[in-house]
């Protein structure tokens, strides 16, 4: 039961679409409270769980793309990166700062999170949490109803906008006391803990750092391919992705743009190529002959591949590359 009743409270929540998320929105709803979700979308992490989070639990969902705004982020954060290139600690409190924002231009009273105390070794410490109210401009807005109990008073709960005695003391890793709520509660459908944040990835991490190395600029398609095929940095200013089968070939030309060039096999089945960056002569000429390297064994002696840029098209005789010289290339 909500301690203020002269008005209706409403509460917006980040929402991964795990189980975290939809049991902090579920108990605010239970005092009352009227919530909404916000996720937010990058080449890194989607917004496909918290969709279907809002589809099971009828939970208005707000989605908006932060990509630019993300990489400046990304570039430097200022706690640094984890194990790979994920900046956890400046990411949460980016995307807090965005809801935040939201939060005062649509009248909402508070911001919320599934977030459990102890429960991520970097970004749920009782230090890390602290950070990120403090850096997200929204310092005492930021409602964490699963491990309330635990943490400081909040200005919601001050303001008598929430009963802190009828949520919860949820710490550390364990996530059998969020289960066993979750079956209290009728939630069945849920995803698993982690994943779903390409920048925790360290082969993904790898070849986005080849991306802040090399080039001052970067498109969304540039990220989304980090996670097809085969890079090779084949020049200070060129790099190629070589699909690996067909569905991966697929998958590379749902982000072609006339940005890239394409290059494939003109007379023996073989990889979908792209090159990014400047489209010289010789970058593109090593593109194809990386293009023959990853075609197969043939009683064609001749490999011929069709170059597509802005400009048009041309069929150019190509040597296959040998394994060993492609791999001083390989990212």
């Amino acid at each position: 039961m909500v301690l203020n009743s002269k008005k209706k409270v409403r509460a917006l929540g980040l929402c991964s679409g795990g189980l975290d998320s939809i049991l902090s929105a579920l108990v605010l709803q239970k005092q009352g409270i009227e919530v909404e979700w916000i996720s937010f979308e990058t080449p890194f992490f989607s917004s496909d769980k918290a969709h279907k989070a809002s589809q099971n639990t009828n939970i208005p969902l707000i989605v908006e793309n932060i990509t630019n705004i993300y990489l400046k982020m990304l570039k430097n954060p200022k706690c640094g990166y984890g194990k790979n290139m994920n900046p956890c600690t400046d990411c949460h409190a980016l995307m807090f700062n965005l809801a935040g924002k939201i939060m005062k231009k649509r009248n909402f009273d508070f911001l919320f999170s599934g977030e459990v105390l102890g429960q991520r070794p970097m970004s749920q410490t009782r230090t890390s949490l602290r950070y990120v109210e403090k850096n997200s401009g929204f310092d005492g807005y930021i409602v964490r109803p699963l491990s309330i109990k635990k943490l400081p008073e909040t200005i919601p709960e001050k303001q008598g906008l929430i009963n802190r005695k009828s949520l919860y003391d949820f710490t550390g890793r364990s996530r059998k006391p969020q289960m066993a709520l979750a079956e209290k509660l009728g939630i069945y459908d849920y995803p698993g803990p982690g994943g779903g944040c390409l920048l925790t990835e360290q082969v993904y991490s790898i070849r986005l750092r080849d991306i802040f190395d090399y080039q001052q600029h970067c498109t969304e398609n540039d990220l989304h391919l980090l996670k097809h095929g085969r890079h090779f940095r084949i020049s200070e200013n060129a790099k190629a992705i070589v699909g690996r089968d067909e569905k991966d070939n697929n998958a590379m030309m749902e982000y072609y743009s006339d940005d890239y060039a394409l290059i494939k096999s003109e007379n023996i089945p073989g990889p979908t190529v792209f090159m990014a960056g400047e489209h010289t002569r010789e970058n593109l000429i090593t593109a194809g002959e990386i293009c023959a390297g990853y075609i197969k064994k043939s009683d064609n002696p001749e490999y011929l591949v069709n170059i597509t840029t802005a400009e048009g098209s041309e069929i150019v005789r190509v040597e296959p590359a040998l394994p060993d010289y492609t791999q001083k290339f390989m990212i």
